[in-house]
Protein backbone atom coordinates (compact mmCIF):
# COMPACT_ATOMS: atom_id res chain seq x y z
CA UNK A 1 0.00 0.00 0.00
CA UNK A 2 0.98 3.63 -0.75
CA UNK A 3 0.16 7.20 0.60
CA UNK A 4 -0.67 9.25 -2.67
CA UNK A 5 -0.44 13.00 -1.29
CA UNK A 6 0.29 14.26 -4.63
CA UNK A 7 -2.46 14.46 -7.61
CA UNK A 8 0.45 14.42 -9.82
CA UNK A 9 1.96 11.87 -8.38
CA UNK A 10 2.60 9.61 -11.44
CA UNK A 11 1.89 6.41 -9.73
CA UNK A 12 -1.92 7.55 -10.21
CA UNK A 13 -1.59 8.66 -13.87
CA UNK A 14 -4.48 6.37 -15.29
CA UNK A 15 -6.29 7.72 -13.07
CA UNK A 16 -5.98 11.87 -14.63
CA UNK A 17 -9.18 13.29 -15.84
CA UNK A 18 -11.56 10.87 -16.24
CA UNK A 19 -14.19 12.97 -16.64
CA UNK A 20 -12.98 14.02 -19.92
CA UNK A 21 -15.26 13.66 -22.96
CA UNK A 22 -12.85 12.28 -25.52
CA UNK A 23 -12.43 8.69 -23.25
CA UNK A 24 -16.51 8.47 -23.54
CA UNK A 25 -16.43 7.71 -27.20
CA UNK A 26 -12.53 6.58 -27.34
CA UNK A 27 -12.19 2.95 -28.55
CA UNK A 28 -8.99 1.78 -26.87
CA UNK A 29 -6.52 -0.54 -28.59
CA UNK A 30 -5.56 -3.94 -26.43
CA UNK A 31 -2.92 -2.31 -24.92
CA UNK A 32 -5.17 0.18 -23.34
CA UNK A 33 -6.95 0.50 -20.19
CA UNK A 34 -10.37 1.25 -18.39
CA UNK A 35 -11.32 2.13 -14.94
CA UNK A 36 -13.75 0.42 -12.67
CA UNK A 37 -15.63 2.00 -10.15
CA UNK A 38 -17.02 0.54 -6.70
CA UNK A 39 -15.93 -2.40 -5.19
CA UNK A 40 -18.62 -4.67 -6.58
CA UNK A 41 -17.87 -3.13 -10.01
CA UNK A 42 -14.03 -4.17 -9.45
CA UNK A 43 -14.66 -7.97 -8.07
CA UNK A 44 -16.92 -8.40 -11.12
CA UNK A 45 -14.35 -7.12 -13.70
CA UNK A 46 -11.45 -8.82 -12.07
CA UNK A 47 -13.14 -12.21 -12.29
CA UNK A 48 -13.60 -11.99 -15.93
CA UNK A 49 -9.90 -11.76 -16.36
CA UNK A 50 -9.28 -8.44 -16.84
CA UNK A 51 -5.48 -7.73 -15.48
CA UNK A 52 -5.65 -5.00 -12.65
CA UNK A 53 -2.82 -2.58 -13.30
CA UNK A 54 -3.68 -1.00 -9.73
CA UNK A 55 -6.15 0.43 -7.43
CA UNK A 56 -6.76 3.70 -6.26
CA UNK A 57 -9.26 4.29 -2.66
CA UNK A 58 -10.03 6.51 0.03
CA UNK A 59 -8.14 5.78 3.31
CA UNK A 60 -11.84 4.73 4.91
CA UNK A 61 -12.29 2.40 2.20
CA UNK A 62 -8.76 0.71 2.11
CA UNK A 63 -9.66 -1.52 5.78
CA UNK A 64 -12.95 -2.45 4.14
CA UNK A 65 -11.27 -4.24 1.07
CA UNK A 66 -11.17 -7.69 1.13
CA UNK A 67 -7.58 -9.57 0.78
CA UNK A 68 -7.89 -10.98 -2.63
CA UNK A 69 -9.23 -7.57 -3.89
CA UNK A 70 -6.00 -6.20 -2.54
CA UNK A 71 -4.04 -8.83 -4.10
CA UNK A 72 -5.28 -7.53 -7.50
CA UNK A 73 -2.11 -5.35 -7.85
CA UNK A 74 -0.56 -2.16 -6.66
CA UNK A 75 -3.00 -0.34 -3.98
CA UNK A 76 -3.16 3.30 -3.75
CA UNK A 77 -4.33 5.53 -0.77
CA UNK A 78 -5.36 8.94 -1.03
CA UNK A 79 -7.59 11.14 0.76
CA UNK A 80 -10.76 12.27 -0.99
CA UNK A 81 -9.19 15.61 -1.76
CA UNK A 82 -6.53 14.10 -3.54
CA UNK A 83 -8.91 11.84 -5.05
CA UNK A 84 -11.33 14.68 -6.54
CA UNK A 85 -7.91 16.57 -8.07
CA UNK A 86 -6.81 13.65 -9.62
CA UNK A 87 -10.01 12.46 -11.43
CA UNK A 88 -12.02 15.65 -11.80
CA UNK A 89 -14.95 14.33 -9.60
CA UNK A 90 -15.83 13.35 -6.25
CA UNK A 91 -15.44 9.84 -5.81
CA UNK A 92 -18.44 8.96 -3.62
CA UNK A 93 -17.65 5.07 -4.28
CA UNK A 94 -14.26 5.63 -2.43
CA UNK A 95 -12.79 2.67 -4.70
CA UNK A 96 -10.91 2.50 -7.99
CA UNK A 97 -9.43 0.44 -10.34
CA UNK A 98 -7.36 0.54 -14.01
CA UNK A 99 -7.13 -2.56 -15.77
CA UNK A 100 -5.95 -3.65 -18.81
CA UNK A 101 -8.06 -4.38 -21.94
CA UNK A 102 -8.27 -7.65 -23.52
CA UNK A 103 -8.72 -8.06 -27.43
CA UNK A 104 -12.89 -6.96 -28.74
CA UNK A 105 -13.90 -10.07 -30.61
CA UNK A 106 -14.93 -9.67 -34.15
CA UNK A 107 -19.21 -9.26 -34.73
CA UNK A 108 -19.12 -12.73 -36.72
CA UNK A 109 -17.24 -14.21 -33.36
CA UNK A 110 -19.91 -13.20 -30.61
CA UNK A 111 -23.05 -13.90 -32.98
CA UNK A 112 -21.59 -17.77 -33.94
CA UNK A 113 -23.33 -18.99 -31.07
CA UNK A 114 -26.32 -16.58 -30.51
CA UNK A 115 -29.50 -16.14 -31.00
CA UNK A 116 -30.58 -13.30 -29.50
CA UNK A 117 -28.35 -10.30 -29.83
CA UNK A 118 -28.64 -6.34 -29.42
CA UNK A 119 -27.59 -3.80 -32.22
CA UNK A 120 -27.24 -0.65 -31.41
CA UNK A 121 -26.69 2.75 -33.55
CA UNK A 122 -25.00 5.57 -32.65
CA UNK A 123 -25.00 5.12 -28.39
CA UNK A 124 -23.11 8.18 -27.28
CA UNK A 125 -24.43 8.39 -24.17
CA UNK A 126 -22.79 5.98 -21.57
CA UNK A 127 -25.45 6.14 -19.23
CA UNK A 128 -28.11 4.43 -21.57
CA UNK A 129 -25.48 1.95 -22.65
CA UNK A 130 -24.63 0.75 -19.29
CA UNK A 131 -28.67 0.10 -18.72
CA UNK A 132 -28.73 -1.80 -22.13
CA UNK A 133 -26.21 -4.14 -21.29
CA UNK A 134 -27.38 -5.03 -17.61
CA UNK A 135 -30.38 -5.32 -19.69
CA UNK A 136 -29.37 -7.20 -22.03
CA UNK A 137 -27.51 -9.56 -19.30
CA UNK A 138 -30.79 -10.10 -17.06
CA UNK A 139 -33.20 -10.48 -19.80
CA UNK A 140 -31.64 -13.10 -22.29
CA UNK A 141 -29.56 -11.56 -24.89
CA UNK A 142 -26.84 -13.09 -25.64
CA UNK A 143 -24.36 -10.42 -27.48
CA UNK A 144 -24.36 -6.84 -28.36
CA UNK A 145 -23.26 -5.26 -31.27
CA UNK A 146 -22.40 -1.96 -31.77
CA UNK A 147 -22.22 0.94 -34.54
CA UNK A 148 -18.93 2.56 -35.06
CA UNK A 149 -20.08 6.24 -33.80
CA UNK A 150 -21.14 4.36 -30.44
CA UNK A 151 -19.11 5.31 -27.12
CA UNK A 152 -17.00 3.00 -25.05
CA UNK A 153 -18.66 0.08 -23.19
CA UNK A 154 -15.64 0.24 -20.78
CA UNK A 155 -15.72 4.37 -19.84
CA UNK A 156 -16.00 4.83 -16.49
CA UNK A 157 -19.95 5.36 -16.34
CA UNK A 158 -21.18 2.53 -18.69
CA UNK A 159 -19.40 0.53 -16.39
CA UNK A 160 -20.78 1.70 -13.15
CA UNK A 161 -24.27 1.79 -14.47
CA UNK A 162 -24.34 -1.68 -15.75
CA UNK A 163 -22.91 -3.04 -12.52
CA UNK A 164 -20.37 -5.12 -14.30
CA UNK A 165 -22.23 -6.74 -16.72
CA UNK A 166 -20.56 -5.17 -19.69
CA UNK A 167 -18.62 -8.10 -18.84
CA UNK A 168 -20.94 -10.79 -18.80
CA UNK A 169 -22.73 -10.01 -22.60
CA UNK A 170 -19.93 -10.47 -25.21
CA UNK A 171 -20.02 -7.15 -27.60
CA UNK A 172 -18.45 -6.22 -30.66
CA UNK A 173 -18.12 -3.45 -33.09
CA UNK A 174 -19.54 -3.73 -36.30
CA UNK A 175 -16.76 -2.06 -38.85
CA UNK A 176 -19.00 -0.51 -41.09
CA UNK A 177 -22.69 0.96 -41.09
CA UNK A 178 -25.74 0.40 -41.89
CA UNK A 179 -24.08 -2.19 -44.43
CA UNK A 180 -22.82 -3.90 -41.16
CA UNK A 181 -26.56 -4.84 -40.78
CA UNK A 182 -26.18 -7.31 -44.13
CA UNK A 183 -23.47 -9.35 -42.05
CA UNK A 184 -26.11 -9.77 -39.18
CA UNK A 185 -29.05 -11.08 -41.75
CA UNK A 186 -26.32 -12.86 -43.40
CA UNK A 187 -25.76 -15.13 -39.86
CA UNK A 188 -29.49 -15.66 -40.14
CA UNK A 189 -30.80 -12.68 -37.75
CA UNK A 190 -33.95 -11.42 -38.02
CA UNK A 191 -33.81 -7.79 -37.35
CA UNK A 192 -36.42 -6.04 -35.35
CA UNK A 193 -36.14 -2.37 -35.67
CA UNK A 194 -37.46 -0.36 -32.68
CA UNK A 195 -39.74 2.57 -33.57
CA UNK A 196 -42.49 4.75 -31.99
CA UNK A 197 -44.13 5.03 -35.07
CA UNK A 198 -48.14 4.09 -35.50
CA UNK A 199 -47.46 1.69 -38.34
CA UNK A 200 -44.80 -0.37 -37.02
CA UNK A 201 -46.27 -3.80 -35.55
CA UNK A 202 -47.09 -4.05 -32.02
CA UNK A 203 -44.84 -5.73 -29.91
CA UNK A 204 -47.18 -8.19 -28.44
CA UNK A 205 -48.04 -9.03 -32.12
CA UNK A 206 -44.35 -10.13 -32.77
CA UNK A 207 -44.41 -13.90 -32.89
CA UNK A 208 -40.91 -15.75 -32.41
CA UNK A 209 -40.19 -19.44 -32.26
CA UNK A 210 -37.73 -20.51 -29.57
CA UNK A 211 -34.99 -21.01 -31.68
CA UNK A 212 -35.19 -18.45 -34.04
CA UNK A 213 -31.78 -15.96 -34.12
CA UNK A 214 -33.51 -12.30 -33.78
CA UNK A 215 -31.59 -9.31 -33.45
CA UNK A 216 -33.09 -5.75 -31.75
CA UNK A 217 -31.80 -2.75 -33.45
CA UNK A 218 -31.89 -0.01 -30.85
CA UNK A 219 -31.37 3.65 -31.75
CA UNK A 220 -29.84 6.76 -30.00
CA UNK A 221 -31.53 8.91 -27.29
CA UNK A 222 -33.96 11.39 -29.25
CA UNK A 223 -33.49 11.26 -32.85
CA UNK A 224 -33.92 7.10 -32.30
CA UNK A 225 -32.95 4.94 -35.52
CA UNK A 226 -31.88 6.53 -38.97
CA UNK A 227 -34.04 5.85 -41.85
CA UNK A 228 -30.84 3.68 -43.16
CA UNK A 229 -30.48 1.67 -40.35
CA UNK A 230 -34.76 1.44 -40.46
CA UNK A 231 -34.15 -0.08 -44.05
CA UNK A 232 -32.01 -2.51 -42.96
CA UNK A 233 -33.86 -4.05 -40.52
CA UNK A 234 -36.75 -7.31 -41.08
CA UNK A 235 -39.87 -5.49 -39.12
CA UNK A 236 -40.18 -2.69 -37.89
CA UNK A 237 -41.49 -3.04 -33.96
CA UNK A 238 -43.28 -0.46 -31.36
CA UNK A 239 -44.10 -0.40 -28.06
CA UNK A 240 -47.73 0.73 -27.49
CA UNK A 241 -47.75 3.67 -25.29
CA UNK A 242 -50.61 5.15 -23.03
CA UNK A 243 -51.55 8.71 -21.68
CA UNK A 244 -50.35 10.46 -24.79
CA UNK A 245 -46.75 9.48 -24.33
CA UNK A 246 -44.89 8.90 -27.48
CA UNK A 247 -42.01 6.84 -26.47
CA UNK A 248 -39.69 5.49 -23.27
CA UNK A 249 -35.95 6.36 -22.92
CA UNK A 250 -34.24 3.73 -24.81
CA UNK A 251 -32.81 1.88 -22.02
CA UNK A 252 -35.86 1.50 -20.72
CA UNK A 253 -37.66 0.25 -24.06
CA UNK A 254 -34.41 -1.74 -24.45
CA UNK A 255 -35.59 -3.80 -21.36
CA UNK A 256 -39.27 -3.93 -22.19
CA UNK A 257 -38.06 -5.55 -25.67
CA UNK A 258 -35.78 -7.74 -23.91
CA UNK A 259 -38.24 -9.23 -21.76
CA UNK A 260 -40.42 -10.06 -24.98
CA UNK A 261 -37.89 -11.26 -26.91
CA UNK A 262 -35.08 -12.48 -24.59
CA UNK A 263 -33.72 -16.42 -24.04
CA UNK A 264 -34.14 -16.98 -20.06
CA UNK A 265 -34.39 -19.77 -18.01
Amino acid sequence: MSLITDPQDPAVADYVGLTDGVRRMRHDPPSGFFIAEGLNVVQRTAARGYPCRSLLVSPSRYDDLPEEVKALGPVHVASYEVLEAVTGFHVHRGVLASFGRVPVPSAAEVMRDARRIVVLEDATNHTNLGAVFRSAAGLGMDAVLLSPRSCDPLYRRTVRVSMGQVFAVPYAYLETWPAGLQEVRDAGFRVLALTPAADAVRLEDVRLDDDEKVAVLLGSEGPGLTDDAMAGSDLRVRIPMAQGVDSLNVGAAAAVVFWSVGRRP
